[in-house]
């Protein structure tokens, strides 16, 4: 598989503070790539260099083959992005939050209606789309979300954080949702602080903390390395069992 990612000694800092400290990692073509760490470990601050929010401060970072420093706009055109956030318009009903997203890619308004129907159904939430956002769970929400980021039929999905806040039945429909999509084609690039989600999704890992990656592999390969049961173990050892803030 060809990399679709490609990082090179990656630099981030903001007012003295290196939030990433010289990693490189490739993601390759048609792969679930997860980024796991703990809370301020620098995986959001990766994800959001990778598609164009921030700006490196050194080290290469090309996507589809481009500096994302010269290539931004182009860049973006490629990649659906479900941030942390809710960042769903809620003065919009559902189907009028995937319409207005289409706009801004210049797709044709039937084009737009044919997909924005087609990834209702593919997220169960047909039967919302006429539907304020305050009547939805918070794993509609999510879905009409991860909806929303494939509308541009990206190349790459960039999924920050996909299943926080939702049930168990929730997650895992995420999750199979998530497989289709692999299924057919789309890379996706995830992180999470489900172990389980990392096991289940993820083809390779990379591990980060304090701003440095300290593995990166197959989860099943890492469980098998360090002589434990899972990959949550693998973390705990790697990362520390101490809360932080």
């Amino acid at each position: 598989m060809d990399a679709i990612v490609t990082a090179r000694d990656l630099v981030k800092r903001y007012d003295g503070f290196t939030a990433v400290d010289g990693i490189s990692f490739d993601v390759k073509k048609g792969e679930c790539f997860g980024f796991l760490g703990p809370n301020g470990a620098g995986k959001t601050t990766t994800m959001r260099m990778i598609y164009g929010f921030s700006a490196p401060t050194a080290g290469a970072l090309d996507v589809f083959g481009m500096p994302v420093t010269e290539n931004t706009r182009a860049i973006k055109r490629r990649i659906g992005i479900a941030p942390q956030e809710l960042s769903l318009d809620p003065d919009l009903l559902v189907l009028q939050n995937l319409l207005i997203y289409a706009s801004y890619f210049d797709i044709p308004k039937e084009e737009a209606r044919r997909r924005a129907d087609e990834l209702l159904g593919f997220f169960h939430l047909q039967d919302k789309k006429k539907e304020k956002l305050d009547n939805l769970s918070g794993g509609m929400k999510r879905r009409l979300l991860v909806a929303r980021a494939l509308i541009n039929q990206p190349e790459v999905l960039v999924l920050d954080e996909p299943t926080t806040g939702l049930d168990p039945q929730s997650r895992h429909d995420m999750w199979v949702r998530v497989r289709e999509l692999k299924a057919k084609g789309v890379t996706t690039i995830l992180t999470t602080h489900y172990m389980e989600e990392a096991e289940q999704l993820c083809d390779r890992i990379v591990l980060i903390d304090h701003g440095k990656i300290v593995e990166e592999g197959r989860p099943s390969d890492l469980i098998a390395k360090h002589g434990v049961d899972s990959l949550e173990a693998v973390f705990l050892k790697l990362t520390g069992e101490h809360l932080r803030d």
